[in-house]
């Protein structure tokens, strides 16, 4: 006896799609699906395969164990959460604002690395990642108290000019900015704010501990500040002429 069509069912109302989403995804007629499911008809060889490299799951397991019970299937759910406990899972260590004076002692240490809290996010791509938490309103909208999630720079002259990076140096300790490469001035980076109210200003790169060029910003709900028409269009006014300053003095 095949459970093909009776597995199909289970495992899309697992997922939540309606038989139409389904189709789509599997690239076939809608109804198939329903016929499939009614088993007035049997799966094709390939709609099987690809049945299987969704979710993770044998020909064998598709076809002969019934994978809504618990008894016959092989508990299937518990099976997902043991693959996705047992995977390489990509951690990503949090810097609270409270732990930023120990972070610039122990950067380097591996003992204080660990004793940070840590958390994923699936949608990053694979990497070396940090978060840290930021205050102050320079880098208005982005609000303070947000959590910025940065990807590791490994070296200065990798930097991308006008991208935001958390840098960390000695001189200004944990900071969020947008990093202008000086071309006059080769051994210096200039850190812009977001925010036309503070001045940009010079960091030594000797002082530059790491880097880490922002993916992600998590800010809670309802902490992002409203702009309205005229406030944007004086904060793109003031910014431009920013730039323009610095490209002058740079170049």
């Amino acid at each position: 006896m095949s459970y093909a069509g009776k597995n199909l069912r289970y495992l899309r109302k697992l997922r939540g799609w309606t038989q139409e989403e389904f189709a789509n995804k599997l690239k076939i007629k809608r109804s198939l699906i329903g016929a499939y499911e009614e088993e007035r008809a049997e799966p094709r060889l390939d709609i099987l395969e690809n049945l299987c490299s969704i979710f993770k799951l044998t020909l064998d397991e598709l076809l002969l164990k019934d994978l809504s019970s618990a008894k016959t299937g092989g508990n299937y759910l518990e099976k997902r959460r043991q693959m996705k406990m047992a995977a390489d899972v990509q951690l990503i260590q949090f810097v609270p604002v409270k732990a930023a004076a120990g972070y610039l002692a122990g950067y380097a240490d591996p003992d204080f690395i660990d004793e940070l809290n840590t958390f994923t996010l699936p949608m990053l791509a694979p990497g070396n990642y940090r978060a840290f938490e930021i205050v102050g309103d320079s880098m208005m909208p982005t609000p303070s108290g947000s959590v910025i999630v940065g990807e590791r720079v490994e070296d200065v002259e990798d930097v991308k000019a006008n991208n935001t990076y958390i840098v960390i140096s000695k001189s200004e300790g944990i900071v969020y900015k947008r990093v202008m490469k000086n071309n006059r001035l080769k051994n210096k980076i200039t850190l812009v704010s977001d925010n036309p109210q503070y001045s940009p200003y010079n960091v030594s790169t000797d002082e530059v501990i790491e880097l880490w060029k922002a993916q992600m910003v998590i800010t809670k709900a309802n902490m992002q500040q409203r702009w309205d028409v005229n406030q944007l269009a004086g904060l793109v006014n003031n910014l431009q002429e920013q730039v323009t300053s610095l490209k002058r003095k740079m170049n």
